[in-house]
């Protein structure tokens, strides 16, 4: 069996055992330490926001930032149906209700026509969402002028969900620096990894200072242990910091080498009627995370998991995209704007290996394997 072509896999820079030595040098193990404070300083740097709260994923992220929006139980939350689980579990963590909305064809991620439906059904009820979750699907940006807009008409603050987004961009501004509050995923599938971990950004520093104080068990300020509110344990570790600080130094050549690959698999496989991929309109900048194609079971007589089992077999790993969230068993009954996008593309898309650590010859051997598999 040939060696195993992961997904996305986590690929270090060679500086991140620097920094880990450092902390174990200096006995800085726990979630406090100078990593941590730099981490934050350098995401701060790199994506343009001034108030930084490394944390312990990109999860705890979204929850810290409802509960900066009083978002409690069954208040209404706006949140992107296509996209991973995560982006909506902290809106059930907090007992709140989310309201689905469904994606348009030219970047895959939330629908402002549909998103501006919702509202005003909303405001028709008389009650209106605490919070809009804006995902960036893939490392796409989403249609940000039309969304902001809207959400600013309607006076919703906006979570932008920038987890598959970091070192992308729109209009030359980056992803991630565009929410009243941003989150940020270093898992280890992610463009950058701290092996887990995530981040909260935001311009109010009261946020990122209350969110510090929750993440560390809300400690209040006393000799001894007292707490006036539930607090998480959700902070960074000063040791994964580390990491993501040597991550940091090579996120550019890991965004280049992702576009890369996706530039070969368009070269490779537009040629093929049938499978076709996601284009940047103009002023958007991805990091092309994953790189994604559509099939066209007619044209190309297979389907998506035909191709995904018979790479498989030959021991490379793809992946179906995401399921929507209107379509999971957990959040069947709840509402949704729907026009059968993601259901489509859900349907008929798939992920093709994207790791910044593909060598040429493992994308000659992916292609290979496509094309052996198609009629």
């Amino acid at each position: 069996m040939s060696e195993r072509i992961y997904l996305s896999s986590p690929h270090m820079g060679g500086q991140e055992i620097k920094f880990i030595q450092e902390a174990f040098d200096t006995n800085w193990i726990s979630p406090v330490g100078p990593h941590l404070a730099g981490f934050e300083q350098d995401l701060s740097e790199f994506v343009g926001v001034p108030y930084v709260a490394a944390l312990a994923s990109g999860t705890a992220a979204i929850h810290l930032a409802l509960i900066n929006l009083e978002v409690g139980r069954d208040d209404w939350v706006i949140c992107s149906s296509f996209t991973f689980a995560a982006s909506a579990y902290p809106i059930s963590y907090l007992g709140a209700e989310p309201i689905f909305i469904d994606s348009e064809a030219e970047s895959w991620n939330m629908d402002p026509v549909l998103l501006e439906q919702a509202l005003l059904d909303c405001q028709k009820k008389g009650k209106m969402p605490k919070a809009i979750i804006l995902v960036h699907l893939y490392g796409m940006p989403a249609k940000l002028d039309e969304i902001l807009k809207i959400a600013n008409q309607y006076q919703i603050p906006i979570v932008e969900d920038a987890a598959e987004g970091l070192g992308s961009n729109y209009k030359g501004k980056m992803l991630g620096s565009f929410g009243e509050m941003s989150v940020l995923s270093f898992n280890g599938n992610k463009i950058i990894t701290t092996s887990g971990g995530g981040a909260l950004l935001s311009k109010n520093e009261e946020y990122i200072s209350n969110s510090r104080f929750l993440a560390t068990q809300a400690r209040d300020p006393a000799p001894h242990y007292q707490h006036s509110k539930v607090g998480f344990n959700y902070r960074m570790s000063n040791i994964c910091a580390g990491i993501g600080r040597g991550q940091l130094q090579v996120i550019e050549d890991r965004v280049k080498k992702r576009r890369e690959n996706y530039e070969f698999y368009e070269q490779q496989l537009s040629q093929v009627e049938g499978i076709v991929f996601l284009p940047e309109p103009e002023g958007f900048y991805s990091n092309r995370w994953l790189t994604c194609i559509q099939i066209d079971s007619k044209k190309t007589g297979i389907t998506p998991e035909d191709i995904r089992l018979e790479l498989e077999a030959s021991n490379i790993e793809t992946r179906p995209l995401w399921k929507p969230m209107h379509l999971q068993p957990l959040y069947k009954d709840c509402k949704s704007w729907q026009n059968g996008i993601s259901d489509q593309l859900f349907e008929n898309g798939l992920c093709l290996p994207s790791g910044s650590n593909l060598t040429n010859a493992d994308l000659e051997r992916i292609i290979e394997q496509i094309f052996a598999v198609l009629p």
